[in-house]
């Protein structure tokens, strides 16, 4: 179990951030449930649940989504289902227990980049962006490849498009951590495919996405299928071999393909 010295619950994002930079073993507390699991000793805990980051809303153009909005709201949410399908539903159900969704945050989820993220992997599918309290807003995708600084991730805000949407993944057992987790989604004639758990943090698949016309038939998804586990890096953990990992690649995406052109 992890220690805190002090515990304040900040009144703005300003207050947070100076709490946040004063001292290196500051942190920012989500929904606790992976930091417990540690037994690092921090200084000051930082509470934002005062600040209304809990709230799913939207605008013209965009949903965006608080910081301290849990899975389980995102999972239900009938806004994200209107708009996005399945996609957050699928996605977030297999993770541990309601309990544990009733707890965990989306700021938690992908400010830490773990890389067996159902959250990120999902995200990465749509037109996602993050807004970092210092560095404002960036792509989802490139706010992955940044180099670690201490920052504030306020929200999530995503393009709202007419698209379809599919989550597959594959798990050892129903609440583990997944062996494999791909997201893929269709809008404006252009795929998008992205590859979770592999077990590096996601990533998309971009050449092999190109490949694909509008309604594909069998022979060109089995192409961008191959062209996945060659564009794709794999590793292996204790969940699976790399070879394991490229031959779900080649299943879990023409499953997601499939789906959509249902």
């Amino acid at each position: 179990m992890f220690r805190l010295k002090d515990y304040i619950c900040v009144q703005s994002l300003e207050q947070g951030y100076e709490l946040l930079t004063r001292d290196k073993d500051n942190v920012i507390l989500g929904g606790l449930l992976w930091m417990r699991m540690g037994r690092k000793n921090y200084h000051t805990g930082i509470d934002l649940s005062c600040l209304g980051l809990n709230q799913i809303l939207e605008t013209d153009d965009t949903i965006e989504i608080g910081c301290m909005t849990t899975l389980r709201q995102m999972e239900t949410s009938p806004l994200l289902n209107q708009w996005f399908g399945p996609l957050f539903s699928d996605a977030f159900k297999p993770i541990v227990g309601v309990q544990f969704r009733n707890l965990a945050t989306l700021g938690g989820s992908v400010y830490s980049q773990f890389g067996f993220s159902d959250v990120i992997t999902a995200f990465m599918a749509l037109e996602t962006q993050v807004q970092l309290y210092q560095k404002g807003l960036v792509l989802l995708d490139n706010f992955l490849s940044m180099p670690r600084s201490k920052d504030i991730l306020e929200k999530i805000v995503i393009r709202k498009r007419a698209i379809k949407t599919s989550y597959q993944s594959r798990r050892m057992s129903a609440t583990d951590f997944p062996v494999l987790s791909v997201a893929t989604s269709f809008c404006d004639e252009k795929w998008k495919i992205s590859i979770g758990a592999r077990p590096n943090k996601a990533s998309l698949a971009v050449t092999s996405a190109g490949l694909l016309s509008p309604e594909p038939d069998a022979d060109l998804i089995g192409v961008a299928c191959d062209s996945v586990v060659k564009e794709i890096s794999f590793g292996s953990n204790l969940r699976g071999s790399r070879a394991y990992r490229e031959i779900l690649a080649k299943v879990l995406v023409k499953r997601g393909i499939q789906e959509i052109c249902r």
